[in-house]
């Protein structure tokens, strides 16, 4: 695999190829000539138009067959924006793409440097060159948003006309766009993400009242929450049994991150058997760990879903519970991480670490990586190491050591499973270690990948 710096290039093998950038961003295409225009609003490809000749967009997935785009096509511009609207990249994560060829072989990796007050960014191009087709690292940014730079490629958008109530979308789309939930279609009231669907079940009046008698806040059903809970409860009535996975190689958590819902927590309750959302809260009460979950302070949206095996006649359900990611929460995440561990060093006698910026953007990127490439190591696919890591990131520290986890949903849960641990206890408490940095992602088949750095 190769590691691609802004400006950098690498031929690229026959077939389809897999284009990924994971995390809580928006991933689109727009596909040109030589001249670098497209032909008409079909050329963009993003969350409302997902698909057009040689390219289809699912989730944070963009497959593309270069020899089966449209003719006169010689590029395709990929491009990242804030999942969240509004959200500045700066404020996220650093995007990292990741491309695939046939047969699963990872072919190339970028991680661009950490955009400022942007909200969209280029990422890469595929372009044709000669016999064949190789892919660029761009890294150009746009402050101005998707209309921006589908302005610059020649993109027709249609501003949005002002409307009361909350805005939730960008300020232009293509012409030939359908509205999307979270998008104001023109001379129309936004819709949030968190906007109720229909509780014709009684489910969530059931849940709430519920959720006050422990003293945990009320939840919002959630549309994106409440599709994957559907499509997972659906997956499972198809086998006849309880998964975690479907038959389609999805888990409940990658089928919420596909469908754009970026988490700091998430749980969720997988049952068969109940007839009604009574029956299905009162298993989900019947045990201790289950009341917690569906009691858990920490969450604010749900979503709801049930589906009966047309052989048996069995139901299956499913129930997800979570708190949508924000900058803001994904820093008292880490800081809540530093804090835990540090009063652990200080029961030990030991002082405290310090934040590492350095070692804060490795440990960022290796949860990042672990999801986007489905593995779960010290030890990288391409055989990165974390002290190569921390090196990449710019830090000049001799000694580094590394905790990994995988499920937890939080903080307090993370580093009580490392105390527990024997190797991961050494390495909180090393006294040669004098600084720290924390990555967290949600996402991937484990539901949240977390990342302790140490250096000295």
């Amino acid at each position: 695999m190769s590691e691609l710096v802004p400006g950098g290039n690498l031929p690229l093998p026959g077939g389809t190829l897999t284009i990924r950038v994971a995390g809580p961003f928006d991933v689109s295409a727009l596909i040109t000539d030589d001249t670098g225009r497209v032909r008409g609003d079909a050329d963009f490809v993003f969350y409302n138009q997902p698909s057009a000749p040689g390219a289809r967009l699912t989730g944070e997935t963009l497959t593309v067959d270069p020899l089966g785009l449209r003719p006169g096509a010689t590029r395709l511009t990929v491009a990242v924006s804030p999942a969240d609207p509004g959200t500045p990249l700066g404020h996220l994560p650093a995007p990292t793409l990741l491309v695939t060829g046939t047969g699963g072989r990872t072919l190339a990796r970028f991680t661009p440097p950490r955009p400022q007050r942007e909200t969209v960014l280029l990422l890469a191009e595929l372009y044709h060159k000669e016999t064949g087709w190789k892919v660029r690292a761009l890294g150009q940014g746009y402050a101005d948003g998707l209309a921006g730079v589908a302005r610059d490629f020649g993109v027709d958008v249609i501003e949005e006309a002002s409307a009361p109530g909350p805005r939730s979308g960008r300020g232009a789309a293509p012409r030939s766009a359908p509205p999307r939930e979270r998008d104001q279609p023109p001379r129309a009231r936004a819709v949030p993400t968190s906007t109720p669907t229909h509780d014709s079940d009684g489910f969530l009046a059931l849940v709430n009242s519920i959720r006050a008698t422990a003293g945990s806040p009320p939840v919002s059903l959630n549309r994106r929450l409440t599709t994957a809970a559907r499509a997972h409860a659906t997956a499972m009535a198809a086998q006849g049994r309880l998964a975690s996975e479907g038959t389609d190689g999805l888990s409940v958590h990658q089928r919420v991150t596909a469908g754009g819902y970026a988490y700091l927590t998430i749980g969720e309750h997988l049952v068969s058997g109940p007839r009604t959302p009574a029956e299905f809260v009162d298993y989900c009460l019947s045990d201790p760990r289950t009341r917690q979950t569906l009691c858990e302070p920490a969450c604010v949206e749900t979503g709801f879903g049930h589906a009966p095996d047309p052989r048996s006649g069995t139901v299956f359900w499913t129930a997800l519970w979570a708190r949508p990611f924000s900058p803001l929460g994904l820093r008292q995440t880490a800081a809540e991480v530093i804090a835990l561990t540090n009063a652990e060093r200080a029961t030990a006698g030991l002082p405290p670490l310090s934040p590492d910026p350095h070692l804060t953007a490795a440990a960022q990127a290796h949860s990042a990586d672990m999801v986007a490439r489905a593995f779960y190591a010290h030890t990288s696919p391409d055989g990165g190491e974390p002290w190569h890591r921390a090196a990449a990131a710019g830090s000049a520290l001799r000694s580094i050591g590394e905790n990994i986890a995988c499920g937890q949903r939080s903080a307090a849960e993370v580093v009580r499973g490392w105390m527990d641990s024997p190797g991961h206890r050494a390495n909180i408490l090393k006294p040669g270690f004098t600084r720290i940095g924390v990555g967290f992602v949600g996402g991937g088949a484990a539901g949240t990948y977390w990342t302790q750095l140490f250096g000295g």
